[in-house]
């Protein structure tokens, strides 16, 4: 079965947050609402646990709250057009605050990965040597009240920097009922995985 559009944008979605926009046009919520949303995609265990980053009124990314567990939570940024929470192991997150740094720089595509790619192969930047999840949430509503979001795609990945499918087994021709293996070889190899597995 060939994977819908919509399966493979999610799937290249992963890069993460967008860098914030200098001069932020819509206020960004209070930190709790933010707190709130930023968790809904970690498993319930997980969630009171997180650290979390948000955003302040002037659209820079902040620290919203320090975490006592080893995931990284990201708010939904008050500029984009539809809702998006992510949750990282902070294993990633030399390798995913070196793609803030480099949006909010500019740099945009695949040049983000261009540049990620040679400071991991320099040293500069130290990928997880152990298997490192990511949980996401797409569109949908977020209920501020009851911390909830309804109508969107979840979708779930292990990262396993330089993985291929001679190591691990696994195919990498995308699926929706599968698990698969994405960008293989490379820094940021993860597996693929989505609810309707």
């Amino acid at each position: 079965m060939r994977p819908s559009a919509s399966f493979l944008a999610l799937s290249g979605a992963i890069v993460l947050a967008a860098a914030p926009t200098l001069a932020a046009q819509h206020p960004a919520p209070p930190p709790a609402e933010q707190i709130a949303a930023a968790i809904t995609p970690l498993p319930a265990e997980m969630q009171f646990g997180a650290a979390v980053l948000g955003y302040a009124a002037n659209g820079k990314l902040v620290s919203l709250r320090a975490g006592t567990n080893d995931m990284i939570c990201l708010a939904p940024n008050p500029e984009a057009k539809s809702f998006h929470s992510a949750c990282y192991h902070k294993a990633m997150e030399p390798f995913m605050a070196r793609g803030r740094e480099l949006r909010a720089s500019g740099v945009k595509g695949g040049q983000v990965d261009t540049v990620r790619f040679a400071e991991v192969k320099s040293g500069k930047i130290r990928m997880p040597t152990s298997p490192s999840m990511l949980y996401q949430i797409f569109g949908g509503t977020f209920d501020a009240k009851t911390g909830t979001v309804t109508g969107g795609s979840r979708l779930y990945v292990t990262y396993i920097p330089f993985a291929t499918a001679a190591s691990t087994g696994m195919s990498t021709r995308p699926s929706e009922k599968d698990p698969w293996l994405m960008y293989p070889g490379t820094p940021k190899a993860h597996i693929m995985f989505s609810t309707g597995m």
